[in-house]
Parts: structure tokens; C-alpha cells; sequence
């Protein structure tokens, strides 16, 4: 059983893409060369898994002045609301928009490009997946 299934252009991918999919669905990293590039084809769930425990959230929530705020420690990310969850849930969909941001562009701006993993985490959680993320995720 080959560990890794190359499909030297994306072509051969297209030719073969049942095959891409249930590799990919056994397991089987696969990848998929076109001009110079090469690009693994992943199952989304281990993707957003593999984000969960390695992009770490540190949120910190504070209480000021009878609001709740959710500081994202080493980001540029402040939400507040009037209990935790409504601050919890400010601070996803402030994710969602820097997200949408950052993939039109921001991703290519030296103080924003190494935010990859956290765009990539953002976009593929649901709004309950972030959450979670935020209290029990990371490191």
C-alpha cells in the first residue's frame, strides 16, 4: 500500500480524481503537481483537527465596567459582549470577517502573513468548533 499517491499534473489528478478521493478517504496523503507547484490533498476534518491542537487561542477573558471581553493574547483580536458566551461569540465572528480579510488581502502583509493556519482553522470550524477551540484548543 503506497503511503503517498502523486499525480504529476493536475491532469492526471482530474483523470483520476475518484481515485484522488478515496485515497485521500483511506488515509493516503495525495498530491498533485501543476507547473512547479505541488499540493496535498487532505481530508478537511484531520485539517481542522490538526489546527485545533496545534494553533493555540490564548483568549483571555476579562471583566470591565459590567462587560465581559475576550482577549486574543499576541493577536490583534478584541471582542466584548455582556457574558462570556456573547463575548465568545463576538470573537468568532470578528475570526470570520479577518478571515475573509485576510484571504483578499491581508496575506501577503508582513505583519498578517503567518497567519495561515489560524485563517485556515477559522474557515473550516463552525462557529461551536471555535468556541471549543477557544477554551480547550491548542498546545
Amino acid at each position: 500500500m503506497a503511503i503517498v499517491v502523486d499525480y504529476p499534473t493536475f491532469t492526471d489528478a482530474r483523470t483520476h480524481l475518484k481515485d484522488v478521493l478515496d485515497s485521500n478517504a483511506r488515509g493516503i496523503t495525495v498530491t498533485v503537481g501543476r507547473d512547479d507547484q505541488v499540493s496535498a490533498v487532505v481530508p478537511a476534518n484531520r485539517l481542522r483537527e490538526y489546527f485545533f491542537r496545534t494553533v493555540s487561542p490564548r483568549v483571555r477573558v476579562l471583566s470591565e465596567d459590567g462587560r465581559v471581553i475576550a482577549v486574543m493574547d499576541g493577536r490583534p483580536f478584541v471582542s466584548e459582549g455582556t457574558d462570556i458566551e456573547d463575548a465568545l461569540d463576538d470573537l468568532a465572528l470578528t475570526l470570520r470577517e479577518y478571515g475573509q480579510d485576510w484571504e483578499e488581502r491581508l496575506q501577503h502583509a508582513p505583519n498578517h502573513s503567518q497567519q495561515w493556519a489560524l485563517v485556515q482553522l477559522v474557515k473550516l470550524s463552525t462557529d461551536d468548533e471555535l468556541r471549543q477551540w477557544f477554551t480547550h484548543g491548542g498546545e
